[in-house]
């Protein structure tokens, strides 16, 4: 497959590092010279400098003969410009990073016609993320797989949990009354990510990765020893997209939001666009202003201004405060990892996300969903089951299944089903699975 990326900042480097594991013919082009020295030194990908909308370079790089061109430059409009040069050139399909959503949700223009194939808005990704986690609030991940007949869950153990100490076996045994299937474990002080087998030890400040059906969801609570939150009362940091975004999500979903936002003229702005959210012209970091907001009366914290360090401060202030939920938007991709370590229930990258969801276009056979855990550099894919696929041909524990791998369930016929060794996969089937980097070929070669 041959893919070429338009511009070499995070989004694009963070597909380029996807890419580069599967040996890709991957071309990243941009004008930083830096940043494509950092890429050449460390992933195995073709760049090129220069001017991507250049009719000249996409030809001599071959756009032709490319099955996808991702326009993930900074700008908007260099981005549509790409895709629809690239799509004249003979390029299979272009997807362009935009920043309006009205783009999103117009019907009047098809702007396939103009040879943009699909858009991604990381505000909106963001956003909509941003939602999911304070629905499931004593999680610090979470994805839905088919309007969540199927859920991965991430949490942090505490000595609260009684599968502490247990292998994965024994905890089965013990909570056999319900259904969940733990398919990752990220430990501190371990780089590389736990697939479980029956004896891998639970540990206090794992972080685990649960895959569970619909209707076990209320009942892993007590496994990891925590509560459901109720979250009714939230406050964000920061008027920008995202920040209008959230607000406007929460407030449909009768959340009560208070938006703390710096710049008068655009607090007037929201207050006059976001009817139903309380707007407070002020600086977030005053902690005398957040204690006159009633910031200990708040059920989740959410900072997404645009200077990282100034959310990770604000939500452990409000931590400190109390507050139960606290989510914190940061630029830097490196800081991910660190969120339990320091106090903050999750970190979101919005260019992480954005590539998490661009990436499912590159993926091949019947792949219906894609995304990235946060802690965790591999994937959760949602397989569809076609005629004659190799997985369908045995009962799970049969199959040749790399131990990089693991199944998290199978929808069948709009059901949950666990996705034990004894089970037979057929066509038609919706499968999740958990897969390291380095065995994403292989588990592709069995679903097609």
């Amino acid at each position: 497959m041959k893919i070429i990326i338009a511009g070499a900042g995070d989004v694009g480097f963070h597909l380029a590092k996807l890419l580069s594991y599967e040996s890709q013919d991957t071309y990243v082009i941009d004008f930083d010279g830096d940043k494509l020295n950092y890429i050449n030194n460390n992933l195995d990908v073709i760049t090129k400098k220069g001017d991507a909308t250049s009719v000249k370079l996409l030809k001599e790089i071959g756009v032709e003969s490319a099955d996808l061109l991702l326009a993930v430059t900074e700008s908007q409009n260099t981005n549509f410009t790409i895709s629809v040069i690239g799509k004249a050139l003979g390029a299979k399909k272009t997807i362009a990073r935009i920043k309006n959503q009205e783009f999103l949700e117009t019907k009047d223009v098809n702007f396939k016609d103009f040879g943009v194939d699909f858009m991604i808005s990381p505000q909106e990704l963001a956003a909509d993320e941003i939602k999911m986690l304070l629905n499931q609030s004593s999680f610090n991940d979470t994805v839905a797989f088919e309007n969540g007949l199927f859920n991965v869950m991430g949490t942090s153990l505490t000595y609260k949990s009684p599968i502490v100490d247990l292998t994965v076996k024994e905890a089965k045994d013990k909570f056999n009354m319900v259904d969940f299937i733990t398919i990752a474990i990220k430990r501190e002080g371990v780089a590389q990510t736990i697939i479980p087998r029956g004896d891998t030890v639970y540990k206090m400040s794992d972080q685990v990765y649960f895959s569970v059906p619909n209707y076990s969801l209320d009942k892993l609570y007590p496994i990891i020893g925590k509560e459901h939150l109720d979250i009714n009362n939230v406050m964000i940091l920061g008027g920008s997209g995202i920040g209008q975004k959230t607000a406007r999500n929460l407030c449909k979903d009768n959340f009560k939001v208070k938006l703390i936002e710096k710049n008068k003229n655009k607090a007037i702005r929201l207050a006059e666009e976001l009817s139903n959210t309380l707007i407070i012209n002020g600086d977030g970091r005053n902690l005398e202003l957040l204690e006159e907001e009633s910031i200990r009366q708040m059920d989740a914290f959410i900072a997404v201004t645009g200077d990282s360090e100034t959310n990770i401060m604000s939500c452990l202030v409000a931590k400190s405060k109390g507050v139960k939920k606290t989510i914190a938007l940061v630029e830097n991709m490196d800081y991910i990892n660190i969120s339990q370590t320091i106090g903050i229930d999750t970190l979101i990258n919005k260019k992480l996300i954005a590539a998490s969801n661009i990436f499912r276009h590159i993926r091949k056979g019947e792949i219906l969903a894609l995304a990235n855990l946060h802690n965790i550099d591999a994937e959760v894919f949602e397989f569809e089951v076609q005629p004659n696929a190799k997985v369908t041909e045995k009962p799970i524990r049969e199959l040749r299944f790399p131990r990089e791998a693991v199944f998290g369930g199978i929808i069948r016929n709009e059901k949950a089903l666990m996705s034990f060794g004894d089970m037979q996969i057929q066509n038609g089937d919706k499968v999740i699975v958990f897969c390291l980097p380095e065995a994403i070929s292989t588990v592709e070669e069995l679903f097609n």
